[in-house]
């Protein structure tokens, strides 16, 4: 069933009041005082923190990059004050978040650039308890910089850079691996992958290990626009140097797309769906067959969750029609179309598991946040909409041109965050009650949202 914005708005208002701590209803945007900088990392004994250490409560951080002007601001989610904001070196960037929920990574693909604002909130381990921080927002003396960087990959607390290179210009492809640590203390050089030649690939992260794509120098693609790579190889981490250690020995033609969880990491191909499962230190591969359904389109798109056993993968049409969703669950060697697609009419714009992995968030160009559940079946996990929320009251066909909502799903809890460039603010949801629970005011068109601050933690080992 639809559960309309107009019907939300006492669950609104009293969400709101929940998230300002004040008695009114309406959300009133301030600029909040300076936070005072960080206590010194090492002053522990100043404090009496228990055996726990000291951690902080808070709902975290959100950036916003302005569709407006070459700018992020950053919100705090406590009281939806503005904190801060900053000029961006590029007039055309994308937003992302580090793999430790630190820091803001603003990517201008044509430009060459990656940088960081550091949000303000992280924790740190000190062995027989953790130390939370809070400080003000602050740009990043600390930049990346190589050929087209494209794809940005997060898992498990690294983030996996690749850059396509330029064939035109005879710079090759390349990959670097960053943890929240490596931004803070500026490492240089970072672990990386220098390749020989250029192409449009991606790399997942997996503690020493890289899976990562490669491309023979003879390799034809059907893409029209992009070298695609048709194979995958293992690499390990040496010094600061990943050195393969193995070709994959199922092929990939046209790989694009790719997403791990706790066992299993796929790439999407023309013919398929490739599987790696690791085994100690080498890998296995295997091939899940596209089916019928899909005709002549593959995915290439795909999204995990280290607590989910299927991933979600995303098939679009060639002719720019609205987008196929399939289930892939490698245990099973299944791949299946979900019972629920996007409305006729309706394209979505972005994609995300929940924090915890039991839900699956599809946000289409209509204004409906699309909330998808798995639930056993003749002893399988299928996903079925549970509900689908409408998140905006304005004329969509008035969306301004380059723009569409956007959302950013919270690490430490059952929010997501939606951000709607039409009434230019951004809705706070929660996943338990399916209501809308607050709402930040802006001034400017976000064109991109994305949460930071400290991240519920999970203890994962693929060594």
């Amino acid at each position: 069933m639809n559960r309309s914005f107009h019907l939300n708005l006492i669950a609104a208002g009293i969400g709101a009041v929940l998230l300002t701590g004040c008695g009114d209803a309406e959300t009133t945007i301030v600029e909040k005082d300076p936070i005072e900088e960080a206590e010194d990392e090492h002053d522990d004994d100043e404090h009496d923190h228990g055996d726990e250490g000291f951690l902080i409560e808070s709902l975290g951080r959100l950036a916003v990059l302005s569709n407006d002007a070459a700018e992020a601001l950053v919100f705090d989610l406590d009281d939806s004050a503005l904190l801060d904001t900053f000029s961006l070196t590029n007039e055309s960037n994308s937003l992302t978040a580090s793999a430790g929920y630190r820091y803001a990574v603003i990517t201008s693909r044509s430009n060459d650039y990656i940088g960081f604002i550091d949000g303000g909130l992280w924790r740190e381990d000190h062995a027989e308890h953790d130390h939370d921080f809070e400080q003000a927002p602050a740009m990043s003396d600390f930049v990346l910089t190589g050929s087209r960087p494209t794809h940005v990959v997060k898992h498990d607390g690294q983030m996996a850079i690749f850059y396509d290179g330029d064939a035109d210009a005879s710079l090759p492809a390349l990959v670097q691996v960053a943890t929240d640590l490596d931004i803070t203390n500026e490492t240089d050089p970072l672990p990386s992958i220098n390749y020989t030649v250029n192409m449009h690939g991606v790399a997942e992260p997996r503690g020493e290990h890289l899976l990562a794509t490669v491309r023979r120098d003879d390799a034809e693609s059907t893409s029209a626009n992009k070298v695609l790579p048709d194979q995958v190889a293992v690499y390990h981490l040496h010094d600061s140097e990943y050195e393969q250690e193995q070709v994959l020995e199922v092929a990939c033609p046209d790989l694009h797309g790719a997403a791990q969880n706790h066992d299993f990491v796929v790439f999407g191909c023309s013919d398929g769906v490739l599987v790696a499962h690791q085994h100690d230190d080498t890998y296995e591969a295997e091939k899940i067959a596209n089916i019928d359904e899909l005709g002549d389109v593959r995915i290439g798109s795909f999204y995990g969750h280290e607590e989910s056993e299927s991933f979600i993968g995303v098939a679009s049409s060639h002719g720019g029609g609205s987008a196929m969703l399939l289930s892939v669950n490698p245990e099973e060697n299944e791949m299946e179309l979900l019972e629920w697609q996007p409305a006729d009419g309706a394209s979505p714009v972005a994609y995300s598991f929940s924090s915890e992995g039991d839900h699956f968030l599809v946000l289409d160009d209509q204004g409906f946040l699309n909330v998808l559940s798995a639930h056993e079946h003749d002893g399988h996990m299928h996903w079925e909409l549970e509900e689908s929320i409408d998140i905006s009251e304005e004329d969509v066909s008035t969306m301004p041109e380059g723009v569409s909502f956007s959302m950013s799903v919270a690490q430490n809890g059952q929010y997501v965050y939606v951000a709607d460039p039409l009434a230019q603010h951004v809705l706070q949801i929660d996943l338990e009650s399916l209501e809308i629970a607050g709402d930040i005011e802006l001034e400017i068109v976000p064109k991109s949202i994305s949460w930071l601050g400290i991240a519920e933690t999970h203890d994962h080992n693929h060594e």
